[in-house]
């Protein structure tokens, strides 16, 4: 998978994911705009691990989780 921006997040509690992944998010989508090519991959990698990147197989405008 080709990625151009990645975010990793690692937290210990529910209200600072939301945050983190909030954060994460407008903030891929302010670079997303600029290509036009990429959507949001959100992965959780696992117990409070994540990873929120722009991704070439996610259509621009979505955003997708996977779980592992």
């Amino acid at each position: 998978m080709t990625t151009i921006e990645r975010i990793d997040i690692r937290v210990t509690s529910r209200r600072l994911l939301d945050e983190r992944l909030q954060a994460a998010v407008r903030h891929l989508q302010e670079i997303a705009v600029l290509t036009g090519t990429h959507g949001i991959l959100i992965t959780r990698n696992g117990p409070g691990n994540f990873t929120a990147e722009l991704s070439e197989h996610v259509p621009f405008g979505m955003t997708r989780e996977l779980t592992y």
